[in-house]
C-alpha cells in the first residue's frame, strides 16, 4: 500500500460542509479557508465549492465531511468522499 502511495504522490485532502445534493452519487461541499491579510493582518475567510463523488449516497445536507483529491470521475467531479466527520444535528 505504501508503495502505491509513493507512485501516486501525495493527494490533497480538505474538510468542508455539504451544501447541496446535486444528483445521484454527487454532493457539493463548501470548503472554508482562513488566512491573514498580507498587509493588515486581519484574518479573512474564503470559500470554494468542490463537486464530490459520494458512491454510497451517505452524505446529507449540513454534514461535515472529509474529501480527498482523485482522478476525474466526470467533468466537474475531481474529489471523492472519504468519511463523514460529523452528522448534522437534528432540531
Amino acid at each position: 500500500m505504501a508503495e502505491d502511495a509513493k507512485k501516486r504522490g501525495v493527494r490533497k485532502s480538505r474538510t468542508g460542509v455539504v451544501v447541496s445534493k446535486s444528483g445521484d452519487k454527487s454532493v457539493v461541499v463548501s470548503v472554508e479557508r482562513k488566512f491573514p491579510h498580507p498587509m493588515y493582518g486581519k484574518v479573512l475567510k474564503r470559500h470554494s465549492k468542490c463537486h464530490v463523488h459520494d458512491p454510497k449516497n451517505e452524505a446529507e445536507l449540513g454534514d461535515q465531511v472529509k474529501i480527498v483529491e482523485t482522478k476525474p470521475v466526470s467533468k466537474m467531479k475531481k474529489w471523492r468522499l472519504v468519511e463523514i466527520v460529523r452528522k448534522k444535528r437534528k432540531v
